[in-house]
């Protein structure tokens, strides 16, 4: 089997370029032919179907970007299996989706939005997103590397480190973790909140708009937001240093943060719906919050990023959810749980260490992908 894998290429530290960059390494350690280049490249694609001649193209991205992970090989007579995720609504490109032989999506969540909005879903395979457990592994706290992590966010020794990592903190559910540590007042364990986010305008901004919540609620003392760029490299140690990891996302497709933070042995809150249903156990690795509010819109504008002309309305039969917010109270209850009990922390953080190696170590999911282009394509 040849595989060529199409994404951010070389992988920037988002989460789509890591997707594809540890399928790509899964892959070439068990053995296949793979090449990966960027999903935009279309004259390096190019070279790769003429001088590789891929049995496969595997482009990681969402339903938007089908022009460059499907209709390209296409039009160069190289089959895509594209691997995708969703951002809460399927616009365009029903026909050219429906009519491949085989679709990767990242969780039933995903499957589920791809159907609801009027794909048949009979060509669609769940694939998860895999996860270097080497790098993400549990690691002792009086480690220099991570005390130092510690000390450079202005967390102290006896203080509990809660984590939320993201593009922005909002999306990831930090206001809903937010309120749910004011509801306790001082009565919880001394605690830092730090919200990692990726320095951007649109994340300025929010940033603000989440500074001021939590001036609002008393706590701004407690709570860091750190806006550095930093590398893969990184994260492991970053995820190292906290006590728990806390992001019940308002939209999530996977939860590859989760994951990763399980991977750490640390446990997760987070909500119970989307991406996490499949990659969280509630009570064993993971807390998952109720389902507070669900967003829904009757009608929406999309653009030329969607194949459309600028300023396209579409307007639903029936309202779609598009967003969702988890139970503040049930946020606040676990914080309490896990901030009050050490043994509870650690059971939970191995647990999801235990889950993670087990199902979503990149090799693990390589073989899954194997397996699946076999079944589905014949291709061996």
């Amino acid at each position: 089997m040849k595989v060529l894998v199409i994404y951010d290429y070389p992988p920037s530290p988002g989460g789509l370029a890591t997707q594809g960059y540890l399928l790509h390494r899964g892959l070439e350690e068990i053995g296949v032919d793979v090449r990966s280049a960027n999903f935009e490249s279309a004259q390096e694609k190019e070279w790769y179907y003429r001088w590789f001649k891929p049995d496969i193209v595997v482009g990681v991205g969402y339903w938007g970007h089908t022009p460059k992970l499907v209709l390209h090989p296409q039009r160069h007579g190289v089959q895509p299996a594209p691997w995708l995720v969703a951002d809460g609504y399927i616009a365009n490109y029903y026909e050219v989706l429906d009519n491949l032989p085989l679709i990767f999506v990242t969780s039933r969540w995903v499957k589920e939005v791809y159907t609801r909005d009027g794909l048949n879903g009979r060509n669609i395979s769940v694939l998860p997103v895999g996860c270097d457990t080497d790098a993400f592994a549990p690691q002792d706290m009086n480690d220099p590397k991570v005390a130092a992590v510690r000390e450079a966010l202005g967390v102290a020794p006896d203080e509990l480190m809660i984590l939320t990592i993201g593009g922005d903190a909002t999306s990831k559910g930090a206001q809903e973790v937010m309120q749910a540590l004011a509801m306790h007042g001082d009565s919880l364990p001394p605690w830092k909140y730090v919200c990692k986010v990726w320095p951007q305008p649109r994340t300025e901004h929010q940033n603000l708009i989440d500074l001021q919540l939590a001036t609002q609620l008393g706590i701004e003392k407690n709570v860091i937001y750190t806006t550095h760029i930093i590398s893969r490299n990184f994260m492991p140690w970053l995820i190292a240093a906290c006590d728990i990891y806390a992001a019940p996302s308002r939209l999530e497709g996977f939860g590859m943060i989760q994951v990763e933070a399980n991977a750490c042995a640390k446990p997760v809150i987070s909500i119970k719906a989307m991406g996490l249903l499949d990659t969280m156990v509630h009570g064993q690795t993971a807390f998952l919050a109720d389902i507070a509010q669900e967003v829904r819109l009757r009608e929406t504008v999309v653009g030329d990023e969607s194949g459309y002309e600028d300023g396209h309305r579409v307007v639903f039969k029936r309202p779609r959810t598009v967003d969702y917010r988890a139970s503040v109270h049930d946020i606040a209850a676990y914080l309490k749980q896990l901030m009050e009990n050490e043994q509870l922390r650690k059971t939970m953080g191995q647990a999801g260490r235990k889950r993670v190696v087990e199902h979503f170590d990149y090799r693990v999911v390589a073989r899954q992908f194997v397996k699946l282009v076999n079944q589905k394509l014949n291709i061996s």
